[in-house]
């Protein structure tokens, strides 16, 4: 389906017009039963030209709207309260739009939750730097669940404690946390020869 945006036509071949007895070409849509939703874009109906622009001109945005919801439709800030993707997805942590009466409000805090992730990534990596750990150190470090003041006995510690926990042998030979294990067994090898545990 090829979309020509300056007419607002789009082409495809066989669709005609659903205007009764009309045999023109379907190429211009318009709203139809169902409009957009989190589920999807909603159903178009299909017109030729001089039936979309009869459609457009009797159609009522507002149509089956009481007077309270015409009015806050037709506020600047319209559904601004409605949880979006972006806000729903942050978890315990993040601000929720219910949480504010102004929606700078909401931007604002969610601005400052970023900047203190951020601030404390920071803080991680100067940490890090600080106790002589690269980037692998630190993913492997990760791995196992060990912070970055961990020494040589807490890591076989936890290296055993892990392997215990995933190695099939202690789970009645369930193979579904080989993976991890495989993971954790590579965290370890490079860790314990790492300068930093040497």
């Amino acid at each position: 389906m090829r979309h020509d945006r300056f007419h607002g036509r789009f082409e495809s071949k066989g669709r005609g017009c659903e205007a009764p007895g009309c045999d023109e070409s379907g190429e211009f849509r318009a709203p139809g039963s169902r409009g957009s939703s989190f589920d999807g874009p909603g159903e178009w109906r299909w017109f030729c030209l001089e039936h979309v622009r009869a459609f457009n001109a009797g159609y009522d945005f507002f149509d089956g709207m009481s007077a309270d919801e015409i009015l806050d439709a037709q506020s600047p800030v319209f559904g601004w309260r409605n949880q979006s993707r972006v806000y729903s997805g942050m978890g315990g942590d993040g601000p929720r739009w219910a949480d504010f009466d102004d929606p700078l409000d909401a931007i604002s805090a969610r601005a400052k939750n970023i900047r203190g992730d951020r601030e404390r990534q920071w803080q991680q990596d100067a940490e890090a730097r600080q106790r002589g750990l690269d980037a692998v150190d630190r993913r492997a470090l990760d791995e196992l669940g060990l912070g970055y003041d961990a020494d040589r006995p807490a890591l076989r510690r936890r290296y055993s404690e892990l392997v215990r926990r995933y190695h099939p042998d202690r789970n009645g030979g369930d193979r579904t946390h080989e993976a991890r294990l495989q993971r954790v067994v590579d965290a370890y090898q490079h860790l314990r020869k790492a300068r930093r545990f040497a």
